[in-house]
């Protein structure tokens, strides 16, 4: 991505006019967030706080909550084979509605605020509508309306062509907005309101001992959001990453008016910080316990075993889109023929089943059978304090062993081990992990 980080802006040139601003923030409202218009008069509020503390402040939504939906709902009744520069010119408006009553609404509160359209900005993608990436983003225009003392609130989720029309960002896409214009315009933070406060070190449904974090790497929240977390899109953790763009996730359903307090009692902004790992004093060996439900597990059983044979058989499956996960390898004792086990989602299993059959039919290798099952549950621990520790693989499969858990399979990286077992066991392997690791929360 090009341009998404211009140089400071000198004094005296936009950013100075009579008193400098304490800071810069770009907030982003997720759909639940906005979902009403009481409910944006409350997001509106924070807005409010951070204008009134002197800050200069950019404002980011996403559509009401189920209006995506209910747009791609009627694109596919007028025609299934729709043209997708259609599709998003469509799609594209229900962020622009949110935009419109959001400067509205800050408006009536006194704070001068002008929407925009991804055009307008202009957010620069490539043309693949319905999935585009941001290619650059321009701050001229942001920057001139920040020294007018106006906040601009800008519609996620979406951008332009080469061509000049309007295109969106896919899955995560007003996340991913909110986080390229944070860095574009240079912003000290930016705060992602959704409807938790914070990221806890596991799901609070699980056990009711799950602490909210203060600080989160980069790193730890990108596998925790490619394993199961979903307070966060991958695809904006990864450019924040790569920006070094300080995020914090926060509940618009705070009250706008309180103190502001930091999780840990001190004072500051509440919530959790997502930052460089070189923010963090004290790195815990574990951060957090995830859970992914519905995996599937399948195995190609006696695959005669040549170069290239892996190639193959997940070619076949990419060639179907089919996202695959945990991959353990078994060669027989003289090599010629191998085991291949896998996860892919529920969702996927049958799919994946037929793309491989459809393989094998085509010679593309050669296996004696598949063997396949549902309803499997990944349970993985997360940590950038794995890195100097050694053992912590080990003491996760004792800590299971403990509670007679059967494990399936295993995958490991840096810092992240994930382990495959029944779903009838899952909740309990959470909590023995959890406790095992020391992340209870002693107060609950």
């Amino acid at each position: 991505m090009k341009q998404l980080r211009p140089g400071r802006v000198p004094a005296g040139s936009g950013r100075d006019h009579g008193v400098r601003a304490l800071g810069r923030i770009v907030v982003k409202f997720g759909g639940t967030s906005v979902a009403t218009v009481e409910r944006i008069r409350q997001a509106a509020r924070h807005v409010k706080r951070e204008v009134d503390a002197g800050h200069e402040v950019a404002v980011v939504v996403s559509a009401m909550s189920g209006k995506t939906n209910e747009l791609v709902g009627w694109v596919n009744e007028a025609s299934k084979r729709h043209d997708a520069r259609e599709y998003d010119a469509v799609v594209a408006s229900g962020e622009q509605v949110t935009a419109g009553l959001m400067a509205i609404v800050l408006s009536e509160m006194g704070i001068p605020s002008r929407s925009y359209q991804g055009w307008q900005v202009p957010i620069r993608t490539d043309d693949a509508h319905g999935a585009a990436r941001i290619v650059e983003i321009d701050p001229t225009e942001l920057e001139q309306t920040f020294a007018e003392g106006v906040v601009p609130v800008i519609t996620g989720f979406q951008g332009i062509a080469p061509s000049g029309r309007v295109t969106t960002l896919g899955r995560g896409g007003s996340d991913t907005s909110a986080v390229a214009v944070a860095a574009a315009v240079k912003a000290d933070r930016c705060d992602i309101y959704t409807d938790v406060d914070g990221v806890y070190t596991t799901d609070p449904r699980i056990t009711s001992k799950a602490r909210r974090l203060t600080r989160i790497s980069f790193e730890e929240m990108l596998e925790m959001a490619s394993l199961g977390a979903k307070v966060l899109m991958i695809r904006s953790v990864e450019m924040a990453m790569a920006h070094k763009v300080r995020l914090t996730v926060r509940s618009t359903f705070d009250d706008p008016t309180a103190p502001q307090v930091a999780p840990d009692g001190t004072p500051g902004v509440p919530g959790t910080l997502v930052c460089d790992e070189d923010e963090i004093m004290e790195k815990q060996i574990v951060s957090g316990v995830t859970l992914a439900r519905a995996e599937s597990k399948i195995t190609l059983r006696d695959v005669k075993d040549r170069p290239g044979i892996a190639a193959s058989i997940f070619g076949a499956l990419a060639d179907e889109s089919i996202v695959v996960d945990m991959i353990v390898q078994n060669v027989s004792e003289d090599g010629s023929t191998t085991d291949i086990t896998f996860t892919v989602p529920d969702a996927e299993h049958d799919k994946a089943v037929k793309a491989l059959q459809a393989a094998g039919e085509a010679g593309k290798f050669l296996y004696s059978k598949i063997q396949s099952a549902k309803g499997g549950a990944k349970v993985s621990v997360v940590g950038v304090g794995m890195r100097n520790h050694a053992g912590v693989a080990a003491s996760m499969f004792k800590a299971l062993a403990d509670k007679s858990i059967n494990i399936q399979l295993i995958t490991t990286s840096e810092i992240k081990t994930s382990v495959l077992i029944d779903d009838e066991y899952a909740e309990l392997a959470v909590r023995a992990l959890h406790t095992y690791y020391g992340l209870d929360n002693e107060d609950a």
